[in-house]
């Protein structure tokens, strides 16, 4: 395993233009899935990380399935809570901050609205007050989502400088962070102050060790290994599916952009995948199945019938900013995104596998695809 980490690490040499190599990296949220990931890439970056988060959110996960906290500097902490946020930022002395802690489940947001916006606005707030009187250079990106957005149902992509809002309180809570980014930024980060801040914006994700309560493929997971169909709600609505690695390239690719100088400090952008790759969630899920043995659409899935809340039949991201400003663009095809995901939990399911290393090696076989198709952050 020892040999596999030391050629991954040679492997990243001129990722991100080395820029994550030996430095401190705080990252909010480290114990769910996107957090999972960022942190074993940073890793393989060579980065120094510290994770903060209040629990690990789901049994299994894939923090624990990769070992991580045998890796890292691992702070159990609510981002809630301010004087302690103040005293990690303190301590840490981070050179990069990823702020990805957050009530993430939209379902979730119906039954606990409070712990939603407290959690995804005051956890934010905190993040950036505990930043504002910081004295050295650091970069911050601020992870929110696509459903910041105030939701027209229109056929196009949402730009960074469209309307924000939400009809719901997850998309409320989302809108709201962004405010109070917004704010912060205009009120504390100006001048010669030495932290830049950038934003993230994504939908949509799907990959290996996401196990989270009405994530589409988490419950594709658990209810095909017991032998069963999985329960949908809309087999007909598209969505812009992306692989986990694509949204992470692009926070990645932001912070590397804005060590180098400030002309993006305080933006937003949109990460997701080109135009024309939305798939409706029958076709990934038949896809999945093939991965899975599944010959027949029959054996794959069942219409819901007891629906909780409305969710947004349309959504979609304009990414022409990150390609115009960041040269960033997604990486990989549907199928080969689709063979990711269903190949990384084809082999956690048949038990005898090492996550922490097939995890590693989806890392490394997507860097190897960006160096292959020339994207930006894939070369020195």
């Amino acid at each position: 395993m020892e040999q596999r980490r030391s050629r991954m690490a040679n492997a990243n040499m001129t990722m991100f233009k080395d820029v994550y190599r030996g430095r401190r990296v705080l990252v909010t949220g480290h114990t769910g899935f996107k957090g999972s990931w960022l942190t074993l890439w940073l890793l393989g970056l060579g980065a120094k990380v510290t994770g903060v988060s209040k629990d690990v959110p789901t049994v299994p996960s894939l923090f624990m399935e990769t070992d991580l906290e045998s890796r890292i500097e691992h702070v159990v902490a609510d981002v809630r809570d301010t004087p302690l946020m103040h005293e990690l930022v303190a301590r840490i002395q981070p050179d990069f901050v990823f702020h990805l802690a957050a009530q993430a489940i939209v379902s979730l947001s119906h039954d606990d609205p409070v712990n939603t916006v407290t959690t995804n606005v005051v956890g934010t707030m905190n993040v950036l007050d505990a930043l504002k009187l910081y004295e050295k250079p650091c970069v911050c990106v601020l992870v929110t989502s696509d459903k910041c957005y105030a939701n027209r149902e229109w056929v196009w992509g949402y730009r960074e400088t469209d309307a924000l809002g939400g009809k719901d309180v997850y998309s409320g809570s989302k809108g709201a962070a962004e405010l109070v980014i917004r704010s912060y930024i205009q009120s504390f980060y100006q001048g010669k102050h030495p932290v830049r801040v950038g934003i993230g914006r994504a939908g949509n994700v799907i990959g290996g060790g996401d196990w989270a309560k009405d994530r589409l493929v988490a419950d594709c997971m658990r209810a095909w290994n017991i032998g069963r169909r999985v329960e949908i709600r809309s087999p007909r609505a598209t969505r812009p599916w992306q692989h986990v690695l694509e949204p992470l390239s692009g926070y990645l690719r932001l912070g590397e952009i804005l060590t180098q100088n400030d002309t993006y400090h305080g933006e937003a952008f949109n990460f997701g995948p080109r135009a024309g790759q939305d798939r409706a969630v029958a076709d990934l899920l038949a896809r999945l199945g093939r991965h899975w043995g599944h010959v027949s659409d029959s054996e794959i899935s069942q219409l819901a019938t007891n629906v909780q809340f409305q969710e947004a039949a349309l959504l979609r991201l304009n990414c022409d900013k990150a390609l115009n400003e960041l040269q960033w663009e997604s990486n990989l095809e549907y199928d080969e995104t689709v063979a990711l995901v269903g190949n990384w939990y084809k082999a956690y399911y048949a038990g005898g596998t090492d996550m922490q290393t097939l995890t590693c090696s989806q890392i490394a076989a997507y860097e190897s695809i960006g160096r292959e198709r020339g994207r930006s952050w894939s070369s020195g």
